[in-house]
């Protein structure tokens, strides 16, 4: 019998469009596009409060000015083994990179599951914050983006502005 757990939550207006933030008692749980909360589970209970939230969402402004480099929000990743050391794999990115897929699945030990890589990406919960925007396909194209590519290229841009002249 689980017992039943809360969740706080709050939206945010940012330039990749409205964000939907949400933690448990341990740490950040969502971070996700367009504001709408996930399907919640069973025992889950969801509660408004921003101020829960306020550091995150103070991080996530910072970053969106250009100004943050690295997120220091308390992550809770819930998720199967492999999506976490995927995820995990994903934090150790550097700010203003990109990897290819098949760079995460060499360091997370299954050099051909790119496509499973792909996928725990896609299921990646903590939008922004773990960043799988930072990885691309081998052949340098942008590959799939929960955001949409368009947010997906905005992020890229942002880490790593193009010099006017070159």
């Amino acid at each position: 019998m689980h017992h039943a757990e809360t969740l706080y939550y709050s939206r945010m207006e940012t330039p990749a469009g409205k964000l939907l933030l949400a933690a448990g008692e341990r740490g950040l749980r969502y971070v996700h596009f367009g504001g709408e909360l996930p399907c919640r589970k069973k025992n889950e209970f969801w509660i408004e409060s921003p101020e829960m939230l306020r550091l995150c969402e103070e991080q996530l402004n910072t970053y969106f000015l250009g100004e943050l480099r690295e997120f220091t929000c308390q992550l809770e990743l819930k998720g199967t083994e492999f999506q976490k050391k995927c995820w995990n794999a994903l934090l150790r990115i550097p700010y203003g990179k990109t990897v290819s897929y098949a760079d995460i699945a060499r360091q997370v030990g299954s050099p051909r599951s790119f496509r499973a890589v792909g996928q725990a990406n896609h299921h990646n919960p903590i939008a922004i914050i773990v960043p799988c925007h930072r990885v691309i396909t081998s052949s340098g194209a942008l590959g799939g983006y929960g955001g949409g590519l368009e947010i997906k290229q905005k992020l890229l841009r942002l880490e790593n502005p193009q010099p006017l002249f070159s």
